[in-house]
């Protein structure tokens, strides 16, 4: 596999596409950040990390859902491994007019791109999120 999050991020959305209440992915650090970031923002319930069927560590993921819709519309991979997307804090993407959520992996931790702004530090856009 050569881009882990862009994996993580096709199965969440296909899982809330098909209604699923959770959804499995191996486990890793950068996952978890994300994960972290989805999760403060509301767009999942939580996650818990388990051992797969495998034996290897894995990250269950609870999907969040509203009236019967996914509450991720839409999930976007930005910088990718044959092309990254570094920014600095002035010019870091509002998505939907503020309504979605930017993950940027900066110096100080992977943070949504709010908190971003409020640190006052730039770096790279892993995704979009609304």
């Amino acid at each position: 596999m050569n881009d882990p999050i862009a994996d993580m991020l096709t199965r969440i959305r296909n899982s809330s596409l098909r209604g699923k209440s959770t959804v499995m992915t191996p486990a890793s650090k950068l996952r978890a950040w994300v994960l972290d970031v989805l999760a403060d923002e509301g767009y999942i319930r939580g996650y818990e990390k388990t051992t797969g069927a495998d034996g290897h560590p894995a990250i269950e993921i609870s999907l969040k859902y509203y009236e019967g819709e996914p509450v991720i519309r839409e999930l976007k991979r930005v910088s990718k491994p044959g092309r990254r997307v570094y920014m600095g804090v002035n010019d870091i993407p509002v998505v939907r007019q503020g309504l979605g959520v930017s993950i940027v992996s900066t110096p100080k931790g992977v943070m949504s791109d709010q908190n971003a702004r409020h640190a006052n530090v730039g770096g790279e856009v892993l995704c979009t999120v609304f």
